[in-house]
């Protein structure tokens, strides 16, 4: 048997010195974990992953995103209801196949399967649709 002190390792917990007994696998278990705890931050001193400002605290996240400003959003808002306004516009068929594959994630195929068509169909009714709407949107600008 072997003593350790809880204080070495886990000196934010423990505040005196507290001796504990324990096996040989366990002294073991400890003095591994320790070794691979150093290599992993000399490998990180060696590729220089210790300069990274993401500490936790968020300080890298709130360095890289800015908010959008009032009139982003409300920009945003007004091309989305026009979008939505011109997708409707749209004969039914196509506004359901523009709707699937992007907004769904479907693949033309499997809108192809679904409605029993050639996915030559479906393709060339999307193209039609996107171009219908690009020309709308275009008026909006």
């Amino acid at each position: 048997m072997n003593e350790i002190n809880l204080r070495e390792l886990y000196p934010h917990t423990y505040k005196t010195d507290t001796y504990v007994e324990v096996s040989d696998d366990v002294l073991e278990a400890i003095k591994a974990h320790e070794r691979a705890e150093a290599a992993r931050e000399r490998k990180m001193y060696r590729y220089k992953a210790h300069y990274s400002l993401d500490r936790g605290d968020g300080i890298e996240h709130d360095a890289l995103y800015q908010p959008p400003t009032p009139e982003e959003i409300i920009l945003e808002q007004t091309i989305r209801e026009k979008l939505y306004a011109a997708v409707m516009e749209l004969p039914e068929k196509q506004a359901k196949r523009i709707y699937a594959h992007f907004y769904l994630g479907m693949s033309k195929a499997e809108i192809a399967r679904q409605e029993g068509v050639a996915e030559n169909a479906v393709r060339e009714s999307i193209n039609r649709g996107l171009k219908y709407l690009a020309i709308q949107m275009e008026k909006y600008r």
